[in-house]
This record gives structure tokens, sequence and C-alpha cells, in this order.
């Protein structure tokens, strides 16, 4: 039986229920408008299923095992034994979860849900086709329309992930037995957290990249903190080299070929590889042609503050509307999308975006580094706090890294790079000093509980007065 063809209207139609779109129309929908969401794979997006949160919950279940197997400081002699079946399971619920909350969510918030994959016809109307054979399709006709389809991973000519041995990191999260062996090309902030994964888990780990350090776009001390942790951990690197295919290996594995600028070519061997060279917007899929919307010579529909695209009344958030790639900047700039269309006074505060990486340790950033501050013509202040003379870092035997804060000469703070335990959690208090305008004065001047890793921020914020009291001023 074939469905017949229907059409139906709404206020706001949102195509891609991530972290973008689904918090786009929970907020239309709480501004009183009719909402469709629809969505082809599944509630969250990459975000809650395949991406951050399964990659968050790996990282956590392999720190504990190695905190556990590396305590023998404190007194704490064990050997974890790591059931990879379970740990996966155990993901498996947390994403489960999440996803299922986000259906529920939607739903309450009196937002139709719809499954299919979107196509234009027109700037005014959408075809959902429906999976399955004997589905259909259906017209959706919309006064405005929210685009937040996402992305995926790049391909890398000579490493298609059709083959078998060749993962995305999607696939890497769902393995049944850790590799013994394992070639990561990419020391982006996806290939270092899953390096680390894996050689906690017990995987002999090997990162391919072509440039000549880890994390590119992270200041060199930065980047040299994680690096360090990661060698620790027997990860070993060859920088300068960029994959270019595969072998099968005498051994039973898989042979990796690299090549260098000057054509050097080395070889790796490996039972899996991961390639994690970075991400592609998905807006290919739309006939977006159709609706007079053309993507941008990297793939993306470009925006403004309001996260308008050049055809009226249709918008783009995430990852589709280009850097940062994040899945905060997507639920944000989503916000914005749907009151913007509320008619509520909204924007994109580019300044106030933070970025975190989930290595050993974390790295957490928001707002201008040094060297940037520089090149906008002002002469910075700078402050840092060293985790090594926190009393709360000592206490957990997590003592590399720093808090650095960077200030214009007026005391305003303008940004803040912070590498070291709790990273991720510590950089909000300074993503507010960016946002709200708060000056050293005002972050110094709060007193922060102790004995805590915040107590830093604060000392660093002191330092770039001249006045710490817990580090030597600069």
């Amino acid at each position: 039986m074939v469905v017949g063809d229907v059409t139906t209207g709404t206020d706001v139609l949102v195509i891609g229920a991530g972290p973008g779109g689904y918090v786009a129309a929970i907020r239309a929908a709480q501004r009183d408008l009719d909402v469709t969401l629809v969505e082809r794979d599944a509630y969250g997006g990459v975000c809650l299923n395949r991406g951050c949160i399964p990659s968050k919950a790996y990282i956590t279940a392999t720190n504990v095992a190695h905190d556990a197997a590396t305590a023998e400081e404190m007194g704490i002699h064990a050997d974890p034994a790591v059931d990879l079946g379970a740990m996966r399971g155990w993901k498996d619920e947390v994403v489960d979860r999440l996803t299922g909350g986000v259906e529920k969510l939607c739903k309450a918030n009196g937002v139709s849900l719809l499954e299919g994959t979107a196509t234009f016809v027109d700037e005014e109307t959408v075809r959902v086709g429906h999976d399955g054979d004997g589905q259909g399709a259906e017209t959706v006709a919309f006064e405005h329309c929210i685009v937040a389809t996402g992305s995926r991973p790049v391909e890398l000519p000579g490493l298609p992930f059709a083959d078998d041995p060749i993962l995305d990191s999607a696939a890497a999260l769902d393995l049944e037995t850790v590799p013994d062996r394992l070639v990561v090309v990419g020391a982006g902030y996806i290939g270092m957290e899953l390096s680390t994964v894996f050689a906690k888990l017990g995987s002999d780990v090997t990162v391919v990249e072509m440039l000549d350090d880890v994390l590119p776009g992270y200041e060199d001390d930065v980047a040299r903190i994680v690096r360090k942790r990661a060698e620790d951990l027997g990860v070993d690197f060859a920088f300068g080299e960029g994959a270019t295919g595969w072998l099968d290996g005498a051994d039973g594995g898989v042979v990796v070929t690299t090549e260098t600028e000057d054509g050097e070519e080395s070889t790796y061997g490996a039972d899996r590889v991961l390639v994690a060279v970075g991400r592609a917007p998905v807006t290919d899929t739309l006939d977006a042609e159709n609706a007079g919307l053309e993507a941008n010579d990297d793939g993306f529909f470009e925006t403004d503050d309001r996260c308008r695209t050049e055809v009226e009344g249709i918008y783009a958030v995430g990852d589709v509307a280009g850097e940062p790639m994040l899945a905060h900047t997507a639920s944000a700039e989503g916000v914005v999308a749907a009151e913007t269309i509320a008619g509520d006074p909204a924007a994109v505060d580019a300044r106030a975006v933070p970025a975190a990486v989930f290595t050993d340790p974390e790295i957490a950033t928001v707002g201008v580094t040094e060297a940037e501050a520089r090149s906008a013509g002002f002469d910075p202040v700078i402050g840092e706090m060293p985790f090594n003379a926190s009393g709360r870092a000592l206490t957990t035997g997590e003592t590399d890294g720093f808090v650095r804060v960077v200030a214009d000469a007026d005391g305003l703070v303008r940004g803040a790079q912070i590498v070291g335990p709790e990273a991720s959690e510590l950089i909000a208090e300074l993503t507010l000093a960016v946002e709200m305008g708060a000056t050293l004065e005002d972050v110094a001047a709060t007193i922060h509980t102790h004995p805590t890793l915040s107590e830093a921020v604060m000392e660093a914020a002191e330092n770039a007065r001249g006045q710490a009291i817990h580090t030597l001023n600069r």
C-alpha cells in the first residue's frame, strides 16, 4: 500500500533534529508558533547519537580505569579489567536516554515530529520523503524554515569508509573489541580524544598528521601539554605525513601508506584505521537550489548574526552555517533563529563562544589569544596560574597545565585559555566574563570556594593585575 501524498502547512519548518534543530523547534514552539521538525535519522543528531555524548562516555569510563591503574602514588593498587561490551552497553543506554528525552521534550512543547528526508521544492515548500518501500512522501508549506542538517566526517581518497578496516569516529565508538594496533589519521580534536581513549584501553596507537604538531589552531604551549601526555600513554606520532591508502598486511592486519611533501613514503601496521580529518556540512542533500539557496565554496550556507540566509524566510544554524562547528554554537544559533522569527531582539555574539577538547588533560578556550589580541591592534595584559600551584589540583594528582587570562589595557577580559583538569567546566566563568564585559578586578574580587580548581581562575586574574598571592607575578 502506498501512502497518498498529502500537503500540510506550518509556521516554522525545522530540518534536522540535532542540537541546533531541536532547540530551535522547542524555542519557536515556546513563542506560540506552529512548528514542524523533520528528522531522517535519529533525534539528537550526530552529537547525541554518534559524537559528543558517546565519546565523552568512553572518555569518562577509560579515565576511571586508567586512574585506578595508575594511582600507586596515592596508595591505591589496582589492575582494572575492562569489558568493552559492557562499556559499550552503558554508553548506548546513556545515548538512548538522551535521545528519547529530546523526542519527549519536543512533543511536550507542541512540536510536530515528521520522520523523513526533506528536499526543497521552492522557497516556501519542501517535500518530505519517508524511508521504506511504499511509504510515499508529503509536502510541507512553510512561512519560515530553519536548516539544521549538521555535518558528516570528511573521507580521504584511498581510505574510504566503505572499506572494512577504515573507521569514522562513529564506527570507532561502536567497535566490539579493542584493536591491538590502531592508526589514527588526523591529530585534531577528534583524533586526539579517541587516540587517548584507545591508548587507555590498551591499543598501540600511531597518529599520522600532515602538520607538525597536534591540535592545529591551539597555542603551542597548550598543545604541547596534551601531546606530551599522549606520548606518556604510549601514543606514537608521525608528523609531516599524509595518509595515502592502505594494503592488506602479511599478519592479517593492514598497512597504512603515507607520504611527505617531499615524496618520502612510510608504512604503518594496524588492525583498524580511524580517519579523523574533519567534518563537512551536509548541504548537498536538500536540493537547496530549488529555493534559490546556494552554498559557498566550502559548502556552508552563509548567514548574518540573526542566522538569516540570503533567501528571505530561510535560516541556517549549526554546522551548515560554518565555523565554529560546535554543538553548543548550534544550540545558541537555534535559539537566535527561533526568536528572530518570533520578532524578538536576538543576535549571535561570536565573541563569547567557548570551545573544549576532551583530551587528557582537557583544553578549553574563549575569546582571543595573546597573539590575536596583538594582531587586533592592542597591547594585552596577560595573567597565568599554573595548576601545580593549586592545592586542589595537587589533591587530584592532576597538576599539568594552567589558566591564562587575556585582558586589554583597561582590564576588560577579552579571552582565556585553560589546559588542565576540568578545563571544560572552568571555562564557563571566563566565558561569562567575556560576554558581560567583566574586568580582571571583577573576577579577582569574586570570592572562590577553597579548595577548588576554580581558584586558579581568580589567581590568573590577580596575576594579570600583578597581585597574585599563590603564584609569582609576571
